[in-house]
């Protein structure tokens, strides 16, 4: 009830949020950002502090903006980007932040995956494999990303439960693009390709318990790459200690 508060001002919360985003792939080169007003009501902050947190990213080269007619704040990520900024927060973890959030994030995947064998309808069945196929066809790191999120989102979706989905999207923006920094290679994500055709065929087959056992099992294998990586990156190096 009384763990320490986050330490972060509300421009850095929200500078957090969309470099997220951006970092996940699910804002996209091109994309216009809603108005700062709008902003500013979506995360319950004032203008003022959306528009710090945009000033920001431009200076990161994140996101542009023009003026007049048709103006507005565009993103413009560069395909090394994520990697950069996901290598840096993954740096800024601890294992014991890692650990409860894969806990976490397992416990909600399976839930999630649970239901959706129970309650999913043909439009969902069809969104998984759509998710499955961008994924196996993604032609770089940040299109793989973005097809695995949206994978798992659409499993919540098929949930039929608001709830989950909104906890799906949150562990997404949180935690989901840096599982993809123990697989971009170039063959990287056919294991991940695999694992989620099983998911989608448990999920299909209505069986629930199958469903849960793999969704639970695919997130906590990723979480555990996760954790040799941040492993190897505190690592000191030879004669160092």
């Amino acid at each position: 009830m009384f763990a320490p508060l986050e330490s972060l001002g509300r421009a850095e919360l929200v500078l957090r949020r969309l470099t997220d985003v951006i970092a996940l792939g699910l804002l996209v080169d091109g994309e216009q950002l809603p108005a700062e007003s709008e902003l500013a009501t979506q995360f319950g902050v004032s203008p003022v502090t959306v528009r710090e947190a945009l000033t920001i990213l431009r200076q990161q080269k994140l996101v542009t903006t023009r003026r007049g007619r048709g103006g507005g704040s565009f993103v413009c990520a560069v395909q090394d980007m994520p990697g950069a900024i996901l290598r840096r927060r993954l740096e800024a973890l601890t294992l014991g932040q890692i650990r409860d959030m894969a806990d976490h994030y397992a416990a909600i995947a399976g839930s999630a995956a649970r239901l959706a064998a129970q309650r999913a309808a043909e439009e969902n069945l069809q969104g998984l494999q759509e998710a499955i196929k961008e994924l196996a066809e993604a032609p770089d790191a940040v299109s793989r990303r973005r097809a695995d999120g949206l994978f798992h989102i659409e499993v919540a979706a098929a949930a039929q439960s608001a709830r989950l989905t909104r906890e799906e999207l949150k562990l997404q923006t949180e935690v989901g693009a840096l599982l993809w920094l123990t697989t971009d290679g170039a063959d990287a994500g056919q294991h991940v390709v695999e694992e989620h055709r099983g998911i989608a065929a448990a999920i299909a087959s209505a069986d629930a318990d199958r469903a849960r056992e793999l969704a639970e099992a695919h997130i906590t294998k990723a979480m555990d790459r996760l954790w040799q990586l941040r492993l190897e990156l505190v690592r000191p190096e030879p004669g160092q200690g």
